[in-house]
C-alpha cells in the first residue's frame, strides 16, 4: 500500500512541476532584468510607515496615512520589451483566475484592468492588482527617462496587498483624478 501511495504522490509531482514554473511570480522573474524598470516595497517599509505619527487635525491626512498602514506589499514594474511584456500578460492572465475583474478600460489600443481579492468585508479587499498594456500605442514611441535612461514603455503591472479599505482607494483615485475611482467607489457600496 505504502508503494502505490509513494507512486501516486511521485506522478502527482512529476504532473504539478510545469504549472509552479508558470505560477513563478512575474515580480521575481523579472525583478533583475535591466529591461524593467521595478519598485518593491517591502512590509517592514510598511511597518515602519505605520509607527509615524502625524500630528494634524487634516481628517484627510488622517486617512491617508491609514490607508497606508493597511498595506502590505506594493510591486510595480513596468517595460517596453514586448517578450516580456508577452510574459506579463500571460501572467496577469493566469493571476486573474482568482481574482474578480473590477474594471476595464480599452482606449486607442490602451487595455487596463482591475483586479481585486475579496478581504476581512465588502468594502475591503487583499489584493488589487492593476495591469495596463499598450502603451506604446499611445505614446507613439516617445520614450520616458527612468533613472536617466530613456525607455518606451509598453506594459506597467502594479500589486498591492494587505488590508486594503476600497473607500480610501477610491477617494484617492478620485482626489488624483485616477481612471476607477468611480467604479472602486461603487464595488465597496455592494
Amino acid at each position: 500500500m505504502k508503494k502505490y501511495i509513494t507512486i501516486t504522490i511521485t506522478l502527482m509531482a512529476i504532473v504539478m512541476m510545469p504549472l509552479t514554473g508558470m505560477a513563478q511570480d512575474v515580480f521575481e522573474k523579472y525583478s533583475d532584468s535591466d529591461k524593467v524598470s521595478y519598485v518593491s516595497i517591502k512590509p517592514k517599509m510598511f511597518q515602519m510607515l505605520a509607527k509615524i505619527d502625524i500630528d494634524t487635525d487634516d481628517a484627510e491626512a488622517k486617512a491617508y496615512m491609514e490607508m497606508v498602514n493597511s498595506i502590505t506589499s506594493f510591486k510595480t514594474m513596468a517595460t517596453g520589451d514586448l517578450t516580456i511584456a508577452k510574459s506579463i500578460t500571460k501572467w496577469v492572465t493566469t493571476r486573474s483566475t482568482s481574482l474578480e475583474e473590477l474594471m476595464e478600460v480599452k482606449d486607442n489600443g490602451v487595455v487596463m484592468k482591475f483586479y481585486v481579492k475579496q478581504g476581512k468585508d465588502e468594502d475591503h479587499v487583499s489584493e488589487l492588482l492593476m495591469f495596463i498594456n499598450g502603451l506604446d500605442a499611445v505614446t507613439k514611441g516617445s520614450d520616458v527617462e527612468i533613472n536617466g535612461e530613456k525607455r518606451t514603455i509598453e506594459t506597467v503591472v502594479i500589486s498591492l496587498t494587505g488590508n486594503i479599505d476600497l473607500n480610501q482607494i477610491s477617494k484617492l483615485t478620485q482626489k488624483m483624478n485616477l481612471p476607477g475611482g468611480e467604479e472602486l467607489k461603487k464595488k465597496s457600496k455592494k
